[in-house]
């Protein structure tokens, strides 16, 4: 989920690290109704690329918009697997233009040995891909740690990092939203990971994933999240905002978004993106499930900024 940098409206004086509810009243209507979870949207040439997780029987689906409200589906973006990845489970892929014509995929998937949900790494010329594995392993798949799942990026000072969650669930120990440098083209990591914040509020449950680092153009980042069992009402979106990308992080008290917040218009909100709207504003894109807990819709909703505090609703 490819952070761009974005300007922070200021809209009251201090920041109040108070997770409130969207008072904006966005339009909450799916914009695609199928299957299409933990969204990754890049914008290209003016036009908008979605990608999701595995299902409708491609490893990476794709959907094609102009204006994220209509969108049109696309072939596999990742048609073909190496032999030591197991297929099925190719999860939250995150698509940058490390340069100028050269997209790189970071995506989640398992190992054959060690069996683990870790990150691999794929290439493409065109956003639309077909993307191509790079190497014989994974990029990141510490096993002492449950392996490593969700991987974004973030552009800092011209150097691109990679974020990503160390799967602790998994085994039983913490899940640690982690960073780490990326070399020049965007294939290895040019350092050595850094820990950013974990879980430690009850909403949480035992875990935290799918982080979205926005840097802003005044200076300072925020961090979205989604936390809890992803199959329940309980799975919802956070915030933590900080001076610098190590941290410290300071996050915010309870839930920003949830299917309270949103009157169960929408269960199980989370898997976010940030993206620059055809309006030139921030919006969110995210999951959610339908009523009946079948399969993961994408939404998309206007975003605005109380200094570094996201707020949903224009």
């Amino acid at each position: 989920m490819t952070r761009r940098r974005v300007v922070a409206s200021a809209l009251c004086l201090a920041l109040a690290l108070t997770a409130s509810g969207c008072a904006g009243g966005p339009d909450l209507t799916p914009v695609l109704r199928q299957n299409f979870a933990d969204p990754d949207v890049l914008q290209v040439d003016g036009a908008y690329i979605a990608y999701s997780s595995d299902g409708n029987r491609r490893n990476v689906p794709v959907a094609t918009s102009d204006d994220l409200r209509s969108w049109e589906m696309q072939d596999d973006a990742l048609p073909d697997l190496p032999s030591w990845i197991i297929p099925g489970k190719t999860w939250a892929p995150e698509v940058t233009e490390i340069s100028p014509g050269r997209f790189v995929m970071y995506f989640t998937a398992t190992n054959f040995q060690p069996t683990f949900q870790c990150i691999g790494v794929a290439v493409a010329d065109d956003p639309l891909g077909p993307f191509t594995v790079q190497g014989d392993e994974m990029l990141v798949c510490p096993p002492e740690e449950g392996g490593a799942i969700d991987a974004t990026t973030v552009e800092v000072d011209g150097e691109w990092h990679l974020v990503w969650k160390n799967d602790g669930n998994a085994v039983g120990v913490d899940t640690w939203i982690q960073t780490a440098p990326l070399t020049s083209d965007g294939l290895a990591l040019a350092g050595e990971p850094v820990k950013m914040l974990k879980q430690d509020q009850a909403w949480e449950g035992d875990l935290i994933e799918a982080p979205t680092v926005v840097a802003h153009e005044e200076g300072g980042f925020t961090l979205l999240y989604s936390a809890n069992s992803y199959g329940g009402d309980e799975y919802a979106m956070g915030y933590a905002v900080a001076d610098e990308l190590a941290g410290p992080w300071e996050k915010a008290d309870g839930p920003w978004v949830s299917t309270e917040s949103l009157d169960e218009q929408v269960r199980g909100p989370g898997g976010q993106d940030v993206v620059t709207g055809p309006d030139g504003e921030s919006w969110l894109v995210f999951h959610g499930w339908d009523a009946s807990y079948t399969y993961r819709m994408l939404h998309a909703a206007p975003l605005t900024w109380e200094e570094r505090a996201p707020r949903l609703g224009g």
